[in-house]
Order: C-alpha cells, then sequence, then structure tokens
C-alpha cells in the first residue's frame, strides 16, 4: 500500500529517553522513526519533528509539544502520530494546554495508557539508587514515576478525551524471543502482571479510542528500529508496510 497526501501535517512525537533527529551540517544522522518522515515526505506530506526532554514529566513535556506547534504549525491542525510516552503527553497537551483545535488526529503507538507494570517495579527496586544519581546529574526524573499504573489511573480520570479530535491506537505483541534479551527481563514481567505485551507495554494498556491494531514485533519495532536479529525488525523494514494503512485511513476519512 503507498503512502497517501494528508492535507496537513503529521507530527511525530517521541517517548521516554527519547528524542525527534539528530542533525549535523544540515543532514539528519539519526532519527527516532527511522525511515517513517522519508517516506512520508517522498509523496509531499510536511513532516514536523519535535525535540522534547528525555526524561521530564508528561506535564513539562506537553508544555514543550506545544511550544514547537506553536512556532512550527500556530496556523495549520496536525496529525499527531507519538509513540509510547509521547502518546500521554499528546493527550495532556489535548485536554489540558487548549490545543483541541489544532488537532485532528491522535494515533497512539504502544503507548501505556492504563501505564506498565514494570515501571511499578522500576521505582519500586531502583528509586533509591537512580533518583539520587539524576538529581545530582541536573537529569529530570518524573517521566518513570508518571509511567507507573498507580499514576496512569489518576491521569485517565483527569485528562479526558476531548471533542473533536480522532483518537487510534496501535499496540505490539512481542513472542519473548531470546534473539532480543533486551525485553527479556521486562517482556517477562509485564506477561506475568498484564498479559501479551511488546516487551514493556501490555496490548491493553496500549489500547486507547477507536479500536485497535496490532503489530507483531517489540516496542521499537512499533517505530521502525533496526536489529537484525529481532523478529519483525531485521536490518531493514520498509515503514510504509505499516504507516501506509494507518494514513490510508485518514485519507480516506476526508484528511
Amino acid at each position: 500500500m503507498a503512502l497517501p497526501k494528508l492535507r496537513s501535517p503529521v507530527v511525530l512525537v517521541h517517548g521516554l529517553l527519547g528524542y525527534g533527529e539528530v542533525r549535523l551540517r544540515g543532514v539528519t544522522v539519526s532519527e527516532y522513526f527511522p525511515g517513517v518522515s522519508r517516506a512520508l515526505r517522498e509523496v509531499g506530506n510536511r513532516v514536523l519533528i519535535p525535540n522534547l526532554s528525555p526524561t521530564a514529566g508528561i506535564a513539562e513535556r506537553a508544555a514543550q509539544l506545544k511550544e514547537f506547534l506553536d512556532r512550527e504549525s500556530p496556523h495549520e491542525p496536525v496529525h499527531l502520530l507519538a509513540h509510547s510516552m509521547g502518546g500521554l503527553d499528546s493527550r495532556y497537551l489535548l485536554a489540558r494546554l487548549g490545543m483541541a483545535s489544532r488537532v485532528l488526529t491522535l494515533t497512539t503507538l504502544g503507548t501505556p495508557h492504563r501505564g506498565t507494570s514494570f515501571a511499578d517495579w522500576g521505582v519500586r527496586r531502583l528509586e533509591r539508587l537512580v533518583r539520587p544519581l539524576l538529581m545530582w546529574l541536573g537529569v529530570p526524573a518524573q517521566a518513570f514515576y508518571d509511567l507507573t499504573t498507580a499514576r496512569c489511573r489518576q491521569f485517565n480520570e483527569e485528562i479526558r478525551d476531548v471533542p473533536g479530535v480522532r483518537y487510534f491506537s496501535v499496540a505490539g505483541r512481542h513472542d519473548g524471543n531470546m534473539l532480543t534479551p533486551e525485553w527479556y527481563l521486562s517482556y517477562h514481567w509485564v506477561l506475568e502482571h498484564e498479559g501479551v505485551n511488546d516487551g514493556v507495554v501490555s496490548v491493553e494498556s496500549a489500547r486507547w479510542g477507536e479500536g485497535l491494531e496490532v503489530w507483531e514485533g517489540d516496542h521499537f519495532s512499533l517505530v521502525n528500529w533496526l536489529n537484525p536479529f529481532a523478529h519483525n525488525r531485521g536490518w531493514w523494514r520498509d515503514p510504509v508496510l505499516r504507516y501506509g494503512p494507518l494514513l490510508r485511513r485518514l485519507a480516506d476519512e476526508g484528511y
């Protein structure tokens, strides 16, 4: 399926510990959504890529996203494609920062809408060691707390979907393969406590809005990250195969 050209810009919002893109002398040398922005631009889409704080809390990251949109698209509504924590930032942006009239759709990719039990595990076991180090380095740590199941339960009580914006979601389904050892601990912990997951976010936690698409692969396969040994990642994966249907749905609805 070919990627369609949408009438409005597409904003790619990164998640926890992420970044938008790294440029050197005007050339992109690394990006959080590898290949996705290029594929979108090749068919004429305008693509906007914010750089948010990797570890700040939802409220702060949402404010940074608003500042970016105020600067880059002040008079044109946008479509948000948000990975992981970026989906929570985007929901806060819409509900609390007066941006509902400037966003047409939000599609979340592996977003822990109900938190992740692995964040609970991490905060409980590592807080005493990691938090003082981050404070000493001047690195914010609120993001890790905002992704716990208790905090996300409170978030969902306070942050409601706004009328006029369409919400869609995508989840990943990892197989726990030993060729992706980076997910071994988190995958099995979340599997035991929440069920099928992408390595850190369960399918049920990622479900939000008008239905759910489930893609085979781990949390980073959702944004086309490379891993030559991982199932559904490999050395390269054409993003059109997955992002094509997402954007085609929007195009078919008149966007």
